[in-house]
């Protein structure tokens, strides 16, 4: 039985600590960067605004969430029993699988690769059990349904998002007037958002801030709460901004530019009376 405290593995604690930041850079250089190709490259946020609300939200859901995928990590994939009177074993293996991820992360975003670090850390937490035990220290069923979510998890998304471009089509592209449309639903969409990830924080939260024992009815209740407290909220803030703010914006497209069209005519003209073909010569 290892001592609760032993000088001679110091060394193990250091050495995991600076691979474990390394591990997160290549998380956040891959991992994060991923979900940034939507609301970058459609403009809705600048790269700087993102990493700023990646820096919040990560470590939020960490806090609030994050314990649940630890845990699967650390006693649901491996039979830690069989290391029994084999600790530092265990934790060499453990820093292994740490260091084989960092490594893999780094690789694969320096080629441009978009990689799961989850599947990374899975993989070598499995690698070196099997060469460590052998297949009797791996929980196989619970290594199934991880291995299973990894193939129905892009279906079911692709379906989602099928699901929500046909209705944000039928009821906002196709209408006369799909801004005003669009505006209307935003609320509906927000709240929405807000609801699902409050409730999968709420039930079955963290012990740390006394969520594990909220039954389900109150658990939905403070979920809907919120989402129409933030959906008034919305209705009531945002969606005068957001139309005051694009109405400006197109404004300022229509503004006047100041060059003349040809010096035989000396026509001032605006910018959009040139691109839809209303300047006549």
């Amino acid at each position: 039985m290892l001592e609760p405290y032993s000088p001679s593995l110091i060394w193990l604690v250091v050495v995991g600590f600076v691979i474990a930041f390394i591990l997160a850079f290549g998380i956040g250089a891959n991992d994060v960067a991923n979900s940034f190709g939507t609301s970058v490259g459609s403009k809705v946020l600048t790269i700087f605004q993102a990493c700023c609300l990646a820096t919040v939200f990560e470590i939020a859901g960490a806090i609030l969430i994050g314990y649940k995928v630890s845990d699967t990590m650390r006693k649901g994939i491996l039979d830690i029993k069989v290391y029994n009177d084999a600790e530092i074993e265990l934790m060499l293996g453990s820093l292994s699988a740490l260091t084989s991820s960092a490594i893999w992360l780094m690789v694969a975003t320096f080629f441009k690769l978009p990689i799961s670090g989850t599947h990374s850390i899975v993989g070598a937490t499995v690698g070196y059990s099997l060469v460590a035990r052998g297949t009797r220290g791996v929980h196989w069923g619970t290594l199934g349904k991880i291995v299973g979510s990894w193939f129905i998890s892009p279906v079911l998304s692709g379906l989602t998002s099928v699901s929500f471009f046909l209705i944000i089509k039928r009821f906002i592209l196709s209408k006369p007037d799909p801004l005003e449309a669009g505006l209307i639903s935003l609320p509906l969409f927000y709240s929405f958002t807000i609801l699902v990830n409050v409730f999968s924080i709420v039930h079955d939260g963290p012990k740390l801030l006394y969520m594990d024992n909220i039954p389900l009815w109150l658990a939905a209740t403070i979920s809907l709460s919120v989402a129409f407290v933030s959906m008034i909220f919305i209705w009531l803030v945002l969606v005068p901004w957001h139309r005051k703010k694009i109405k400006s914006d197109l404004l300022a497209e229509k503004a006047p530019v100041n060059f003349n069209i040809g010096e035989s005519t000396g026509k001032h003209v605006a910018s959009r009376e040139v691109l839809l073909g209303k300047f006549d010569s």
